[in-house]
């Protein structure tokens, strides 16, 4: 079996298993840990686009996210728009966001698109801070309107509606970026990412591709955000914090960063880990903190590097079995 099979058989298997995930087992705690893994997958695979692909920092990425959150908050609770109109909305505005953004960091580098980036997230937090009559001020925007259809709220079966929804986006989002990656546009990020210089020698606009970056990677940022305000019905200006930032930043690096799955990887294994040390209360930090410095120690492409690397290792060890030489010296 190749690797490409081997990928899809993987594949195919994870999606099963989280499909018949809430028809085997109905608690409301394991429901809630995995709509979070699935929406941070979402999340952190997003940022990938730019982190990774681009090689670009973009401490914006998660101000897309609170910024759907809020956008599908005001707009539903507000200005009494229907809640199904909230996807769009976020996606909408969080693309937006990524336009006013984008335009001061077209030609910067390094530190520089970090600064911007990131005095950008801080301008959308005191915005949101100082406009209290439609985002809540400190308190947040809370009673958001969940979805619903007819008498059926996607609250209900401990929140079914609403596991499924986030698992359909993670497909959404698996399939974009391996369009992503296999695509001109994709090519064109990487390239510029590996060598900017010879990139423009050939033709590449870089403006063009980095605008278009970061227009394609805060769709996913939108709509999972929106999900996320209509789950928890609330949206808090944490969300544009350092410590949120940290927290995607890790799973990233956790699953490795410039690959399909690692984001996915990452964000599961990270969330999964966080809940079951919970009763080490902030304890818990220190030992996820060493676990990804062992991690990237002896797996700098973080987990998704691990099947790569066992894969060389057991080749190693049949090479050796069969060699000659080998075979030689032990009689």
């Amino acid at each position: 079996m190749n690797v490409t099979a081997f990928n899809r058989i993987l594949t195919v298997a994870f999606f099963a298993v989280l499909f018949i995930l809430p028809l085997v087992n109905s608690d409301s705690y394991i429901r809630h840990i995995s709509i979070i893994a699935i929406m941070y997958a979402v999340l952190v695979s997003s940022w990938n686009v730019t982190l990774g692909y681009g090689g670009v920092f973009n401490f914006g990425h998660m101000a897309f996210f609170a910024i759907g959150a809020y956008a599908t908050g005001v707009m539903t609770k507000t200005f009494d728009v229907s809640p199904w109109w909230g996807m769009p909305i976020g996606v909408v505005a969080a693309v937006i966001a990524s336009v006013i953004v984008c335009l001061p960091v077209l030609r910067l580098k390094g530190i520089y698109v970090i600064l911007v980036t990131f005095a950008f997230t801080q301008l959308c937090l005191q915005i949101v801070l100082n406009q209290r009559d439609l985002t809540g001020g400190n308190f947040g925007l809370v009673s958001i309107p969940p979805l619903e259809i007819g008498a059926f709220s996607f609250r209900d079966f401990q929140n079914a509606g609403y596991y499924y929804l986030a698992l359909l986006l993670l497909v959404v989002t698996l399939l974009a970026m391996l369009w992503f990656r296999r695509s001109h546009f994709g090519r064109s990020v990487i390239a510029f990412r590996d060598n900017e210089t010879y990139a423009i020698s050939r033709g590449l606009p870089l403006a063009k591709v980095r605008l278009m970056t970061f227009m394609f990677s805060a769709v996913f940022p939108g709509a999972v955000g929106s999900v996320y305000a209509q789950y928890v019905r609330s949206a808090s200006p944490d969300m544009f914090g350092f410590s949120f930032l940290t927290l995607a930043l890790s799973m990233l690096l956790l699953g490795g960063v410039g690959t399909i799955w690692g984001p996915i990887a990452g964000a599961f294994v990270f969330t999964i880990i966080s809940e079951l040390l919970t009763p080490l209360g902030p304890g818990r930090y220190l030992v996820t903190a060493t676990l990804i410095v062992l991690v990237l120690r002896f797996f700098p492409g973080g987990l998704a590097g691990i099947p790569e690397f066992a894969g060389q290792l057991l080749k190693g060890r049949s090479g050796a079995a069969g060699d000659p030489a080998m075979l030689k010296d032990e009689k």
